[in-house]
């Protein structure tokens, strides 16, 4: 009797689990019938990029060098003959003209073999002359007579020297210009041509300014003097332009030198030298100072803001700029030198190219941006302006 009632009930345990089944995936469908009706999300916008427009210009071409300023000649004072220092007779740090006396050396044992050389000489004088009328008459003969000639001369020799070794004991200035201070002092015993200086003079009017650049430096301001492209003054002398260590403009403009110039075998460099006036004595040696080169004026030159500007792995340097269709493309660049905060671009830009310089990290080649005029902050639009636009290496 149980059996029977029993038996139906798992296969209506079944048909519910069916169809429940049937109404769960109905609603599924539903669900996702329903989710297909929504609109996908809108694309992001394009990223806001500011860019810089470059523009042909006419640039000033200007080589700025660092240098050393270096005496236009320097003479070490030696004494010449042995004896003691007896007076100093300069002001350290002074001013000196040539052949002033700077120290007196003890003279009195050169006086005296002066003065011996003198009585030698009057005496060796008096026989040639006793022998000369003794050899005509045959009294002495020729030898006797020619021994006391030659002694004569040697006795005039002999004064001369002396006579010189007495100068020397004036030591004197070789050179106009100004003196150091003095490494000896009086009582102090010199020798003859001494290692250690007595002082040393300095000329320092005019100065050297000495700058050490590669020999491709050289030659192209050389073929640009022949080409008659560089600032020449009236002698037709390449000028050069000095700024002091300080910033400050020096006030006298110098000159070129070309000649004399060896290129170092081990670095392939040169040393140009430019000649400066130093009426005022500003230029001191040793000093610092960076020199400035006219190179004349490029037509047409573009520059673009360094900003703008990096680098690859290889160190070539490229920007992105944004199209007349607003797409970012990657364009590769040739620089020759900087002008201020922009670079001189010789290939890779033309007039009229929209340089991207904020945003670079949000812009992709290939890809559409938004882009807007840069405008510089007032301060430093104030200072860019202030400042030469001047090309320099």
């Amino acid at each position: 009797m149980h059996a029977a009632v029993v038996g139906p009930e798992p296969l209506r345990t079944n048909r519910g689990l069916r169809r429940f089944a049937n109404h769960a995936a109905g609603a599924a469908a539903l669900l996702i019938a329903g989710c297909g009706h929504h609109a996908p999300p809108p694309a992001p916008p394009p990223p806001k990029v500011s860019v810089v427009t470059v523009q042909a210009q006419a640039v000033p071409i200007t080589t700025e060098l660092p240098g050393r300023v270096n005496a236009c000649r320097t003479a070490d004072v030696r004494p010449q003959v042995n004896g003691i220092i007896l007076k100093r007779l300069f002001v350290e740090g002074g001013e000196v003209k040539a052949g002033q006396q700077l120290y007196q050396i003890d003279p009195a044992p050169y006086k005296a073999a002066y003065d011996s050389a003198v009585a030698a000489q009057a005496s060796a004088r008096a026989l040639a002359e006793r022998y000369k009328p003794l050899v005509e008459a045959n009294a002495v003969s020729k030898q006797d007579y020619d021994n006391a000639v030659a002694a004569y001369q040697q006795a005039q020799a002999a004064v001369e020297t002396a006579r010189i070794n007495l100068i020397y004991t004036r030591v004197l200035s070789p050179i106009t210009g100004r003196i150091g201070r003095s490494l000896i002092t009086e009582g102090a015993l010199v020798t003859a041509n001494q290692s250690t200086a007595l002082a040393t003079v300095q000329q320092l009017d005019p100065m050297y300014v000495d700058v050490t650049q590669p020999s491709t430096t050289l030659l192209r301001l050389k073929r640009e003097a022949d080409a008659g492209l560089l600032k020449q003054n009236e002698a037709g002398q390449t000028q050069v332009r000095v700024r002091l260590e300080d910033g400050t403009e020096y006030p006298h403009a110098g000159t070129l030198e070309f000649s004399e110039v060896t290129v170092d075998t081990g670095t392939g460099s040169v040393t140009l030298r430019a000649l400066v006036p130093n009426p005022d004595r500003l230029l001191l040696p040793g000093m610092f100072v960076r020199e400035r080169i006219d190179e004349g004026v490029r037509q047409g030159a573009v520059l673009a803001p360094q900003q703008g500007v990096s680098h690859d792995q290889k160190g070539d340097p490229d920007a992105l700029v944004v199209s007349s269709d607003n797409v970012v493309e990657l364009r590769p660049l040739q620089t020759d030198r900087a002008v201020g905060d922009q670079w001189l671009v010789t290939s890779g830009l033309k007039p009229g190219d929209r340089v991207i310089v904020e945003g670079i990290q949000l812009a992709k080649p290939g890809a559409k941006v938004e882009a807007q005029e840069y405008r510089p902050p007032e301060g430093g639009a104030r200072q860019a302006a202030a400042m030469p636009q001047t090309a320099t290496e």
